[in-house]
């Protein structure tokens, strides 16, 4: 009889996970080396397959936004339209490949004959990866699945979000701020849902020197998709 017969794991199995809870799992805490070393294996396969998937993308812009904006909603439409331009000036958009902001940017770029990526995570919910992907992959882990999304795209544009849409977003600048990527463009859309952020970034961590006035330089705001074509094109253009 086999290990996994008599309720044991044997090594084969070690690298077979379940889409809910392999994350937490993971990040629960110290567990017995078989099972840190299956996780390593698993973590490495997944960076696997996101290269096999993701290469060759050419000029990459990523749209971080949050995934409960429907149609209709004028963030949904901004990013709809931010999508198509990105498209026709010849870039790439990549999202996290679910509904809302990202599907809006997807479904714009798909509209004007564009390359529309999606890097989705897999969730108890299920979220399911929006119609409008050329190509996608599915990660189990989220920081996989943020290096992907920063290591393909050479500018990014941050519409209203949550939590997730924070925690990208500042992890990008992080990167930037420690010299760990170039600086890259990085333009926030959607004026009045980040003006109280921006008080607080000027008015707390700067005020407090927690950051320094350059780094101020590392996110432009504007609602004008112009003005946003403009500062990407003048990112690419010195990379």
């Amino acid at each position: 009889m086999s290990d996994s017969k008599q309720g044991r794991e044997s090594p084969s199995d070690w690298f077979v996970s379940s889409r809910d809870d392999e994350e937490r799992k993971f990040l629960s805490g110290s567990r017995e080396n078989p099972e840190e070393l299956a996780s390593a294996g698993r973590i490495f396969l997944e960076f696997v397959r996101g290269f096999q998937r993701l290469g060759s993308l050419g000029r990459c812009v990523t749209v971080f936004g949050s995934a409960r904006f429907s149609e209709g909603h004028r963030y949904y439409g901004l990013a709809r339209q931010l999508g198509k331009r990105l498209a026709l000036e010849g870039f790439t958009v990549m999202t996290g490949g679910g509904p809302g902001i990202m599907e809006a940017a997807n479904r714009g770029a798909k509209e004007s004959g564009g390359l529309s990526i999606g890097c989705n995570i897999q969730l108890p919910s299920e979220q399911q990866p929006n119609p409008y992907l050329d190509r996608f992959v599915e990660f189990e882990h989220f920081f996989v699945r943020k290096v992907m999304l920063v290591k393909y795209s050479q500018a990014f544009v941050v519409m209203p979000g949550g939590f997730g849409t924070l925690d990208e977003i500042f992890e990008t600048i992080t990167l930037m701020q420690t010299n760990k990527v170039k600086s890259l463009p990085i333009v926030a859309m959607g004026g009045d849902f980040w003006e109280s952020l921006r008080r607080f970034i000027r008015g707390t961590l700067l005020s407090h020197g927690t950051i320094n006035p350059s780094d101020l330089n590392l996110m432009h705001m504007t609602d004008s998709i112009d003005e946003a074509m403009t500062i990407i094109r003048a990112g690419f253009a010195v990379s």
